[in-house]
């Protein structure tokens, strides 16, 4: 059985794929709102390296969002998966707004960014939420229906 680490690593990749497919969406058709990636290059010292910015991303998602979520994902008070992924990355978007917005100079809750930009990270994380937390509970599933099948036929899985 995969850990929990381990899904939720998965999940967080799964979902950091799904928003970096929306930014660069962003790039082009929302050229003014700033995407999330190039404050992440800014936040690192290399706004003129907007691939330390992506590489950032995916590994924060995978690394330590996703396992986060997976830690406190059956302690969040929604009986789904995707309600589950949403009030996680809702709270890291709000958590962001006041730690990673400051650092990248857009000043508390990215006042400075405008208000698209705010709405637009909002709405990423939302989508990542739903990706996170959807990918993570069909992974879950799937080690259950494991686990049931191995202690319904225990002969079955000493086989394997």
């Amino acid at each position: 059985m995969q850990s929990q680490f381990k899904m939720g690593a998965i999940a967080g990749f799964a979902a950091s794929i799904a928003v970096a497919a929306m930014e660069v969406v962003n790039m082009f058709a929302l050229p003014t709102i700033t995407e999330f990636p190039t404050l992440l290059a800014t936040i690192a010292g290399m706004p003129d390296q907007p691939a330390v910015g992506w590489v950032l991303h995916i590994l924060a998602g995978t690394l330590i969002l996703g396992p986060a979520f997976a830690y406190v994902a059956p302690r969040l008070p929604t009986d789904t998966s995707g309600t589950k992924g949403i009030l996680f990355s809702v709270a890291a978007w709000i958590l962001m707004m006041f730690t990673v917005a400051p650092m990248a100079d857009l000043g508390l809750f990215a006042v400075r960014a405008g208000f698209g930009t705010i709405a637009w990270m909002l709405a990423i994380h939302v989508v990542f939420g739903i990706v996170l937390g959807t990918v993570y509970g069909e992974q879950r599933k799937k080690a259950r229906a494991a686990e049931r099948a191995a202690a319904s036929d225990p002969g079955a899985a000493a086989a394997a």
